[in-house]
């Protein structure tokens, strides 16, 4: 007995030896040189920063990254029950919407292909089950896509805004590639990780842009310009902020549009960043992923629906669509929290023209309108505001 005792005392030390040598070793192996350059106000020549100086890759909730992660895991944060699936019909786009007309198609999470001018265009692409390093754990689909991907147009371009599992997914990008020959846009440094699975892009720096030739017999170019937004970037967690993150306006005729990739608030000046570029006919916000405890109304690198209201409003954008929730399940809040406390924002403050739309159905996209110019709510006022019933039974 004493001898088996001694052999599992030593066998527990050498564990402990290898998981201590595991800790110290393994995470130089999963970290990645993705862009190397000079260095500038958001580059201190090794990581990317926001600017605005805030820490996004704190854990939500606080405590450690490893606590964050089990709870998610296993859902022993008092989340709300989510269904598990949700009921989707697909749809078959056209194959090319020509002129100023614009149709838009929410296929899931920040999937948004927007068809205009003969171009079809499409954001953040995933069509994977999970978004996830591994197929066989991770945040799984409640809502399959709303297009099927062998019902997917022709893209033409695609805009890639950082390199997180549910925004790049290399599978889907690389089906993509393979079949159309996109131009992939994104920002600097997720051009390499694209690069190592075959697939080409441009990436540039914030305010940089690329300019696509219009289809044939249409002279107009197309530019794509990368913007500034609030956020992080990780494949590994060690290689953490080695690639940039952004967003991005399409410049269009007829008004642009604007693509807030996924994003917190920051310093909020961003929107009007975007705007210069000219009138914002369609805006792509986030409203989802922002509770990682009870009663959050956002957090560092998400918004909110109070924020993402905000973000309509200084784009000035004519229309916008809610995006980045009821796919995967990344947070705290309840399944269809995210919209309905967007309707209740919108109540507020007397703001048009942003409102939820089911996956898969496409949107005709009105012609550019400037909006009309809405009440200003103080912070107060406007939690005042929001504190009803309906707010309050909000999880």
């Amino acid at each position: 007995m004493v001898r088996f005792l001694k052999h599992v005392g030593r066998a527990i030390l050498a564990l402990v030896i290898l998981l201590a040598l595991a800790i110290t070793i393994v995470p130089r192996y999963l970290d990645r040189i993705y862009y190397q350059g000079p260095e500038s106000g958001h580059y201190d020549g090794e990581r990317f920063f926001n600017p605005d100086g805030e820490d996004t890759v704190r854990p939500p909730g606080g405590g450690g990254r490893g606590g964050f992660f089990w709870r998610q895991l296993t859902g022993s944060d008092g989340r709300p029950a989510w269904p598990e699936r949700v009921a989707v019909t697909p749809t078959k786009p056209a194959a090319r919407v020509e002129g100023d007309r614009m149709v838009a198609t929410w296929i899931g999470h920040a999937t948004v292909l927007v068809q205009t001018q003969g171009l079809n265009i499409l954001t953040d692409p995933i069509w994977s089950e999970r978004a996830s390093p591994f197929g066989f754990v991770g945040p799984s689909r409640v809502a399959e896509p709303g297009v099927r991907f062998e019902d997917l147009p022709k893209i033409d371009l695609v805009v890639v805004s950082h390199n997180h599992y549910d925004h790049m997914d290399l599978a889907t990008l690389r089906r993509l590639w393979e079949r159309d020959r996109p131009l992939i846009v994104t920002s600097l440094g997720n051009d390499t990780i694209l690069r190592s699975r075959g697939v080409e892009a441009q990436a540039v720096d914030w305010g940089g842009a690329v300019t696509m030739r219009g289809r044939p017999g249409d002279p107009r170019p197309v530019r794509v310009v990368v913007n500034r937004n609030h956020h992080w970037g990780s494949r590994w967690f060690a290689d953490r902020n080695r690639a940039l993150w952004s967003s991005f306006v399409v410049e269009l005729p007829g008004g642009n549009l604007f693509f807030a990739g996924d994003t917190g608030f920051g310093d909020g000046r961003w929107p009007a960043e975007a705007a210069r570029y000219g009138p914002v006919r369609l805006a792509l916000i986030p409203i989802g992923a922002f509770r990682f405890k009870a009663g959050q109304m956002a957090s560092g690198s998400h918004i909110g629906p109070i924020q993402a209201a905000e973000v309509h409003e200084r784009l000035g954008a004519s229309t916008s669509l809610p995006i980045h929730w009821g796919t995967f399940r990344l947070s705290y809040e309840g399944y269809d929290t995210p919209p309905r406390l967007l309707a209740e924002t919108l109540r507020c403050t007397g703001r048009t023209g942003f409102a939820a739309v089911a996956i898969g159905r496409p949107v005709e996209v009105p012609p550019y309108r400037r909006p009309t110019p809405t009440r200003n709510l103080s912070d107060e006022r406007l939690e005042r505001c929001l504190d009803t019933p309906a707010v309050r039974a909000l999880r």
